[in-house]
């Protein structure tokens, strides 16, 4: 890459979304600094699949940063206990116990200090408020905040320079539409995982909220999942 470019920081999971924030960013001419977190998830094979989008994409900077919030919060997605069907899940403010507490809060943070550090202004998340499962941090009014928390809260931002801003350009797309503009940028989703509790082999649950969403999505476009055929090896 260029050092001309702007530079971004991108945070990668792994799954359909992250991967399509990360080409969005590409193909707006940004040079991403890639940042994906091991928190003690159930689905760490994720950060493999973080590992080989990069590479796919062509991506120079991809850090994996250990952050133990399994030591910290409970939730489904980091208990040892096996993960809950759809209908098993259980709901506090109508808010699904596969929320984990805090957690993009964190990531933002981190990932907030990170731009400061490396003169990035742009950070990209793939939230979505279409299909999603309730989560208080996925809202667009999380991200409003954390934008004026972001300009209070560094150093440029305080000194009158340039603010590091937040940006979420899959906000309100529908996981088809999602999925259609990803392959429009090339990527590759059979690189792909975002399932909550991946089986021994690697391969999605197909039980899941997260994988139902992601088939759901495949079959708006009227595409079977490449992360769930035969010949993806999964």
């Amino acid at each position: 890459m260029t050092e001309n470019k702007e530079r971004a920081v991108v945070l990668l999971s792994g799954g359909l979304d992250s991967a399509t924030t990360l080409a969005v960013a590409l193909d707006r001419g940004l040079e991403p600094w890639v940042l994906s977190f091991d928190y003690g998830q159930k689905a760490s094979r994720e950060l493999e699949a973080a590992a080989a989008i990069c590479r796919s994409l062509g991506v120079e900077h991809h850090l994996i940063l250990p952050l133990r919030l399994d030591a910290l919060v409970v939730s489904a997605l980091t208990s040892k206990e096996a993960m809950p069907s759809p209908e098993e899940i259980k709901r506090r403010f109508g808010i699904p116990d596969t929320y984990v507490p805090a957690r993009n809060t964190v990531f933002l943070a981190l990932a907030l200090g990170f731009a400061e550090s490396i003169g990035a202004y742009r950070i990209f998340i793939g939230a979505n408020d279409m299909d999603f499962s309730g989560y208080p941090d996925c809202r667009p009014e999380f991200f409003w905040a954390f934008n004026q928390l972001a300009g209070l809260a560094t150093a440029e931002g305080v000194g009158g320079g340039r603010k590091v801003q937040v940006e979420t350009p899959l906000m309100n797309l529908s996981k088809g539409e999602i999925i259609r503009l990803g392959l429009s940028l090339g990527v590759d989703y059979s690189l792909t995982i975002s399932c909550y509790a991946p089986l021994p082999d690697g391969s999605p649950c197909l039980r899941c909220e997260s994988c139902q969403i992601r088939v759901k999505g495949f079959r708006e476009l009227g595409l079977p999942d490449p992360c769930c055929a035969p010949s993806s090896g999964r």
